[in-house]
C-alpha cells in the first residue's frame, strides 16, 4: 500500500560506505543506521550536541533538492560548503503525494538566507519583491526571534515539507508555543516536519515520533523518557535543591 505522506523512509546505503571509522559515518547517529520510518505529521530527532542529529537532517534536506546552507528549493547560493557528503547515501523513500511547498531552516546559517533574499530584491524584477512572502518587512531589520516566526507564519504555506534545525534557538518560551500552534495548524493543512531540537516544549506535540540519537545509534524514545523533559521536569519541581546541587558542590572535589 502507497503511503499518501510526502517521506515515508530514510535509509543509509550502507553497503556504499567504505569506512565507519571516518566523519560522517563514524557519528553515534550514523554508525548503526540503518533505516528510520517518518511519522505523516511531525518527526524528533533528539539528542546531545555532537551525536549526528543535525547532519542527518542536513544530508535528508539535500536529498529532497534543498539548499545545504537553508531556504526553498530555490534557493542554490553558497556562503561557505560546509556540509557532508552523508546526502550521497541516504534513500528517501517517498509517498504518492508531491508537496506544494517546503523550507529547510537551518539556525546557524539563517543569517546567509535572510542576505539572499536582500540580493535576489535588489536585482531589477517585474515580479512582487521576495521579502513579501516573509511578512513583507527585511528579515535583517527584525531580531532574530522575530525573523524566525516570521519565516514560520508567512513563508510556510501548508501541504509541504518543512525541515528544522534546532529552530528554538532564537525563541523565548512564549514564542516556542506560537510555533508549535502553528505547526499544527500546517499538520492539519496536511503538512510535514521534521524538526531536530533541544527544545522539551516544542518535542512536546501530541503523537509525534521521536528518534534519539545517542551512543548505541538511533532508536525511538517517548517523550516522557527524553533527558529533556526529565532534566527540565526535575530543575522546575525544585530549582532551589537543583542549584544547591550545582553551585555547591564540596571544593574538594
Amino acid at each position: 500500500m502507497i503511503s499518501p505522506q510526502f517521506i515515508r523512509q530514510v535509509t543509509l546505503r550502507r553497503e556504499k560506505v567504505g569506512s565507519f571509522g571516518h566523519y560522517p559515518f563514524s557519528l553515534p547517529a550514523i554508525r548503526s543506521l540503518e533505516h528510520i520510518a517518518l511519522h505523516p505529521g511531525v518527526t524528533f530527532l533528539v539528542g546531545e550536541n555532537g551525536s549526528g542529529k543535525s547532519t542527518l537532517l542536513e544530508a535528508i534536506a539535500v536529498s529532497l533538492g534543498f539548499n545545504a546552507e537553508g531556504g526553498s528549493r530555490n534557493f542554490r547560493f553558497s556562503t561557505r560548503s560546509t556540509h557532508s557528503p552523508l546526502h550521497e547515501y541516504l534513500r528517501i523513500i517517498r509517498g504518492c503525494e508531491r508537496p506544494r511547498d517546503g523550507f529547510f531552516l537551518r539556525a546557524e546559517s539563517f543569517y546567509n538566507v535572510a542576505t539572499e533574499i536582500e540580493k535576489l530584491d535588489a536585482a531589477p524584477s517585474d515580479s512582487a519583491p521576495l521579502r513579501d512572502a516573509y511578512g513583507g518587512r527585511s528579515l535583517h531589520e527584525q531580531s532574530h526571534g522575530e525573523s524566525f516566526l516570521s519565516l514560520v507564519m508567512h513563508r510556510f504555506r501548508g501541504h509541504g515539507v518543512y525541515i528544522l534545525d534546532e529552530p528554538e534557538s532564537a525563541l523565548s518560551p512564549q514564542r516556542q508555543l506560537t510555533v508549535l500552534s502553528r505547526i499544527h495548524d500546517l499538520v492539519r493543512e496536511g503538512s510535514q516536519f521534521l524538526i531536530a531540537t533541544h527544545s522539551p516544549i516544542l518535542m512536546a506535540y501530541p503523537d509525534a515520533c521521536i528518534y534519539q540519537c545517542g551512543a548505541d545509534g538511533i532508536s525511538r524514545i517517548a517523550y516522557e523518557e527524553t533527558e529533556h523533559f526529565q532534566v527540565t521536569r526535575d530543575f522546575l519541581s525544585n530549582p532551589a535543591r537543583m542549584l544547591q546541587i550545582l553551585l555547591h558542590r564540596d571544593a574538594s572535589q
